[in-house]
């Protein structure tokens, strides 16, 4: 569901895809001259096309830090931009797990429909990012032989994750590529699927804020990170 409004009222979160206003945008790439002259970068925002939340840097303490993953036929370069909230006039999750089928290689359909068997079993909510994500999102070509499946698993207080990973492991052993991804809270912390299925010690729990090594049962019981 996208969220329209002239100015976001909430932060823009994690894996948030920003719809920017084509006015700030225009300026924006006209102060980086290479941008403002680029094919594909320029009319971007015109033609409905998103950027994605990410990871401020430091320095950037002032403003929402936005990136824009390009083809891998442009050589797949990611830019970094840092807009302000009121540039934002939507934003929007990853597409879903059954929006992306329309794009997606004949040969990962099958896993796309056990992927969605899966999700609906455990009453899973599955946004897809990626090659193929992107790929629904633009129009354009993402996809190579190598490219991933990379899922967003939103999870509840109450989902079997060991499970849930050993069930994820099967259906990769079976799929044409790899399936890579994270479990996320209700409260935007992350950690990737594999380290469950590993049991590992600790995993790597991301925020928006940062990164921490915790004992996986913290994960699972929706302790908040300090």
């Amino acid at each position: 569901m996208t969220v329209h409004s002239r100015h976001v009222d909430r932060p823009v979160r994690r894996h948030d895809l920003a719809f920017v206003s084509p006015e700030r945008w225009h300026a924006v790439i006209a102060a980086r001259g290479e941008l403002a002259l680029d094919p594909l970068v320029a009319p971007w925002v015109e033609k409905g096309r998103p950027l994605i939340s990410r990871r401020a840097m430091p320095g950037e303490t002032d403003g929402v830090p936005l990136g824009l993953p390009l083809p891998p036929a442009t050589g797949k370069r990611r830019l970094s931009f840092l807009m302000q909230p009121d540039d934002i006039i939507a934003v929007a999750p990853p597409p879903s797990l059954i929006s992306v089928s329309r794009v997606a290689p004949r040969g990962w359909l099958p896993t796309l429909n056990a992927l969605d068997k899966l999700a609906r079993r455990y009453s899973l909510e599955v946004r897809v990012l990626g090659s193929l994500g992107w790929s629904a999102l633009t129009g354009l070509d993402y996809q190579t032989e190598r490219s991933d499946l990379d899922l967003l698993l939103h999870v509840h207080g109450n989902t079997d994750l060991r499970r849930l990973a050993a069930d994820l492991a099967r259906f990769e052993a079976k799929a044409p590529m790899r399936l890579d991804g994270e479990f996320i809270r209700y409260d935007g912390a992350a950690v990737n699927w594999r380290e469950f299925h590993a049991g590992a010690r600790e995993v790597l729990v991301k925020t928006a804020s940062g990164t921490a090594l915790l004992d996986p049962s913290i994960f699972i019981h929706g302790e908040m990170l300090s």
